[in-house]
């Protein structure tokens, strides 16, 4: 029969689905209290069938307090081999990386463990690895957290079990036991463990909020702080959930990932409450490779406001290199490599402000594009053909209600013409802004005009003037193509064919 705390352990383990159906779990063991007691209990825990997969260890070695750090990496190899568990250890140049990368120790640590365990990982095809956070680190992450700010997310504190960038997924089994339960178990079963006595050292943060914050809040309590902030991220895990599912109820229609930026249509995005507005938000950066943690709440509430304020062509930038665009009725979120507010549409990049001639029929360049005319006889037959075909890179003109020559040139102001629908002459400018074309369109339109009038504004309108009805006898197609388009087809193909 389990002791007690092992049982509480296996029941955890069930009741989050931590190890399921794996094959081999890989066990981050530093040679403190709490992974020496998490090598014992899952130890334990195998060997009374709780679970079947393989076992396997791994020590990082900081390198930050000779000799006793080389220590520690002795205990736990012995401790290891004592149980026949395989162990794997990894010397980890902290110092080095934290001032190469001008980071803290402690980030600096966490980084390079967190990449050494998920190599580790991989290279022995564990399934997942096993981490000895427990209720008093939960306590400590959750009030770290709230001195800087946090959301609802943020006091969800550690998760039992959560999944990094690159796939890995990370478990907690002891998160059901706090610190004094753990030196308990080993005390009981005349279990030795190393003693960090850096962890005392309060100019590091974590150190601060467990020596000194958390046991000035526990003096001011009646109940365990540490069990009521536990408690408190159980909540907050069991909210966000909520969220989440709401978020992926109505996120293939709410959200188009195209061209290395994300577009929310803002129809729906506004009709949710904050939290889920937010999970959408977080969702979309984290897809395009915006890194959370340099994420604050002011961050997501600015863009909430930029979201909500009806003021297109705002936009604002954030960490790493990311910028948020409000387009109309868009919610637009990009690299600033890629910015949504000054992305034009295929084949208009040109800064030329001069107008070209086109050849009728024949191809003629201008900039990026290669504009093609055609002549063609209408019959009673094709018309329905042709405008079904009709896109915004194709468009067909009555030829005999069109003067040539024509030409093709950007917009300018004061540019009017008759849009197709509509019966009097409108201002362009005005009528792309009531149309509420996004200004990355509305900056690059082409317009092709013959000697009397605008006949195309590209992408956006063709010119009710200028339109096939049935008594139309000859048809001029315009096509406008990306020469981009067309080498970069050609390259994946390959000549001839």
């Amino acid at each position: 029969m389990l002791p007690e705390f092992e049982k509480k352990v296996a029941d955890f383990v069930r009741a989050n689905d931590l190890v399921g159906s794996a094959k081999k779990l890989l066990l981050a063991v530093s040679g403190g209290a709490d992974s020496t007691a998490l090598l014992q209990a899952m130890h334990a825990l195998r060997a009374e069938k709780i679970f079947a997969a393989e076992l396997l260890c791994a020590h990082m070695n900081h390198q930050l307090r000779a000799p006793d750090a080389d220590l520690d990496q002795e205990f736990v190899v012995t401790q290891a081999a004592k149980l026949k568990l395989p162990v794997t250890t990894r010397r980890l140049d902290v110092r080095g990386y934290s001032c190469r990368n001008k980071l803290s120790i402690e980030t600096a640590a966490r980084e390079l463990r967190i990449r050494a365990l998920s190599d580790i990982a991989k290279a022995c095809n564990c399934d997942a690895i096993v981490t000895a956070h427990q209720k008093n680190d939960n306590a400590e992450t959750v009030l770290q957290r709230l001195t800087r700010g946090t959301g609802f997310r943020g006091l969800a504190g550690i998760w039992p079990a959560r999944v990094f960038a690159d796939g890995i997924r990370f478990v907690s089994p002891l998160l059901c036991v706090g610190r004094d339960q753990i030196v308990a178990y080993l005390r009981a079963r005349n279990l030795k463990w190393r003693r960090d006595h850096t962890n005392a050292d309060c100019t590091y943060r974590r150190n601060y909020i467990r020596h000194r914050l958390l046991p000035e809040v526990q003096r001011h309590c009646a109940d365990s702080v540490v069990e009521r902030l536990f408690e408190l991220s159980q909540s907050a895990r069991r909210f966000h959930a909520s969220v989440c599912a709401r978020a992926e109820e109505f996120w293939p229609d709410l959200a188009d990932n195209v061209g290395g930026e994300i577009t929310l249509d803002l129809k729906i995005f506004l009709h949710e409450p904050p939290p889920v507005k937010v999970e959408l938000i977080r969702r979309s950066l984290a897809r395009l490779g915006c890194g959370e943690r340099d994420l604050t709440r002011r961050h997501y509430e600015s863009i909430l406001q930029l979201a909500e304020h009806n003021v297109t062509g705002r936009k604002m930038e954030l960490p790493g290199g990311f910028v948020v665009c409000r387009e109309y009725g868009d919610l637009i979120l990009g690299s600033s490599r890629n910015c949504p507010a000054g992305q034009a549409p295929p084949c208009v990049e040109t800064q030329s402000d001069q107008s070209v001639t086109l050849n009728v029929p024949g191809q003629t360049r201008f900039g990026e594009c290669l504009i093609e005319a055609t002549i063609l006889e209408a019959d009673g037959a094709g018309l329905g053909q042709f405008v079904e075909d009709r896109t915004s890179c194709v468009e067909r003109f009555d030829l005999d209600r069109v003067k040539l020559p024509l030409i093709v040139r950007p917009r300018r102001p004061g540019d009017r013409f008759v849009p197709f629908g509509l019966t009097s002459e409108k201002k362009l400018g005005k009528f792309l802004s009531a149309q509420r074309v996004p200004r990355r369109t509305r900056n690059h339109v082409l317009v092709v005009a013959g000697a009397e009038k605008i006949i195309w504004v590209w992408p956006v309108r063709m010119s009710e003037q200028a339109k096939v009805t049935a008594d139309t006898r000859t048809i001029l197609q315009l096509q406008m193509a990306d020469l981009n388009d067309r080498q970069n087809s050609v390259d994946a193909t390959g000549p001839g064919q």
